[in-house]
């Protein structure tokens, strides 16, 4: 056993702290990936252009940005469970601004709501991805984030589903309707249809403020990282050690960049991509859960496989090499088939975070706060990549615009599977 096993101080009840982060992880999955459906519907609500409309992600992913290094502070003050209960609580918040202002068809009112919930989410994150992560040894991290993943997969996939089937059913007969409509009549049309979203949004708020609650009252433990992630060197010097003393952790936050880049792109922006060969709205609202399952069958393969098989480092070597596959793929094809190819790649990301994160926090000791949140800093990807697609793709040929964002991330993220979680750790431990 390792120093590092050894002074890992292990939960009273582990499995009723796994379901409480499973619960956790399915809310997260649940905002996260209705935002590619939300793409289609505000374009169609507010009457906006591709651009615009993918304001719903910058927005929502460089909440990530700005509050991640806040949300570590505020979860140094208030400890693990006050901590996830107010960022579900701030969540709700958001969730019923969402669902008002889109009712009102107030932009930028609803992206202040979705800027919100991406704040909750930010606290949300800078805890339960460390907490998980240090439950138990630090090698086999990737597996329990698999098992998280299945359960914010499974939510990503029902999301668009639910959200396809009510709020948008029929979008592609309604958008003809209102193409031909008169002012008035359009007016009324596009005000009926942003309505849909307000009861079930307020809907949302309040399981999240009741879930809020159920953590309060949880038997939650709280876990120490500056004891469960310190590694023998760390250890052995005793004083703390900044975060810049770290390079693993600052590629590994580049590499995040790189990786939720993609995966929101592959995810939240499959629709766009079908949309783009002429495909029916009806079919493309779909098109994001088509991506989820492949992920969770990700998931389950990269369970079964990790640690036993194979090292959480290598499987992160295939993921990366299977991703420029899958995006050569979508680009040699077209229609339908090259969509597909869009949505392997979801299997291709599954694996992704649950090897990144542990290898980028691995030996940070009492920094594991701040790491996590310059990590969850690295999230940003997804507000920056998929808006460059929308934009290029106005002036370039869509495929190709897909091909030359996608292929340089996945070479980064190869690269730090192979060499990058390495580096400063040679000769340490």
């Amino acid at each position: 056993m390792s120093a590092t096993s050894a002074a890992r101080p292990v939960p009273a009840r582990p499995t009723t702290a796994i379901a409480i982060m499973g619960l956790l992880f399915f809310i997260i999955g649940f905002f996260t990936w209705i935002n590619g459906p939300l793409i289609t519907f505000v374009q169609l609500a507010f009457e906006l252009d591709e651009v615009n409309a993918f304001l719903v992600l910058m927005v929502f992913y460089l909440s990530y940005f700005f509050l991640a290094l806040p949300a570590a502070w505020v979860l140094r003050r208030t400890g693990m469970k006050k901590g996830l209960a107010l960022s579900l609580a701030v969540m709700a918040v958001g969730a019923a601004m969402f669902g008002e202002f889109s009712t009102q068809r107030w932009y930028p009112g609803a992206l202040s709501g979705l800027f919100v919930i991406g704040g909750g989410m930010a606290l949300l994150q800078t805890s339960v991805n460390p907490y998980v992560s240090i439950l138990g040894p630090i090698e086999g991290a990737a597996r329990r984030i698999a098992l998280m993943g299945i359960f914010n997969k499974t939510a990503g996939i029902l999301a668009p589903l639910a959200l396809g089937m009510s709020v948008m059913r029929g979008i592609g007969d309604l958008a003809a309707r209102i193409e031909a409509a008169d002012d008035a009549q359009r007016a009324a049309l596009l005000d009926a249809f942003a309505a849909q979203i307000h009861a079930p949004y307020l809907a949302i708020a309040g399981v999240l403020l009741l879930v809020a609650v159920g953590v309060l009252c949880s038997p939650l433990p709280e876990l120490r990282p500056a004891e469960a992630n310190a590694d023998a060197s760390a250890r052995a010097q005793g004083p703390r050690r900044s975060v810049f003393h770290f390079p693993h952790l600052w590629l590994g936050v580049l590499c995040l960049f790189a990786y939720v880049g993609v995966e929101v792109l592959a995810g939240d922006g499959i629709g766009t991509y079908g949309q783009a060969f002429g495909l029916p709205l009806d079919h493309t609202k779909y098109f994001t859960s088509a991506t989820l399952a492949c992920m969770l069958a990700g998931y389950v393969a990269g369970m079964i496989l990790i640690p036993k098989y194979v090292s959480q480092e290598r499987y992160l070597r295939v993921s990366a090499l299977l991703g420029i596959a899958f995006t050569a793929g979508a680009f040699l094809t077209s229609g339908y088939v090259s969509v597909a190819c869009v949505a392997l790649l979801g299997f291709a990301n599954a694996m992704m975070w649950p090897a990144i994160f542990p290898l980028a926090i691995r030996g940070l000791g009492a920094s594991t706060e701040t790491g996590s949140a310059l990590l969850v800093m690295g999230i940003a990807g997804g507000a920056i990549v998929p808006q460059a697609f929308a934009v290029l793709k106005q002036h370039y040929d869509f495929q190709w615009v897909f091909a030359l964002l996608m292929i340089p991330c996945y070479a980064y993220i190869l690269y730090y599977a192979v060499r990058g979680h390495r580096a400063g750790l040679a000769g340490r431990g």
